[in-house]
């Protein structure tokens, strides 16, 4: 999955959710009353006065944060339980 400037924020979201913390960090709200801001990432950025450039450097580090959340499940979620080992 790669994504670029032209992305809309709702996918965005939608498909890295880590890049609603990373863009917050950056001082762009993507997040509003728990309903996406409307628009693309580039859109956003530039309504926060990024340049061409910084907007590049976004687009590069979230993708790369996909690319870590396309890692496997851990290990103990993928394990069976034993029903005897739930408690109510």
């Amino acid at each position: 999955m790669s994504i670029t400037k032209d992305i809309e924020i709702e996918e965005l979201v939608e498909k890295i959710p880590a890049s609603v913390s990373y863009l917050s960090k950056k001082g762009i709200r993507c997040i509003m009353c728990g309903e996406p801001i409307w628009g693309t990432l580039e859109e956003a950025a530039r309504e926060k006065g990024f340049s061409d450039e910084e907007i590049d450097v976004f687009v590069s580090e979230i993708n790369e944060l996909g690319k870590k959340g396309e890692s496997p499940r851990p290990a103990d979620l993928s394990r069976k339980i034993n029903p005897l080992d739930i408690s109510e």
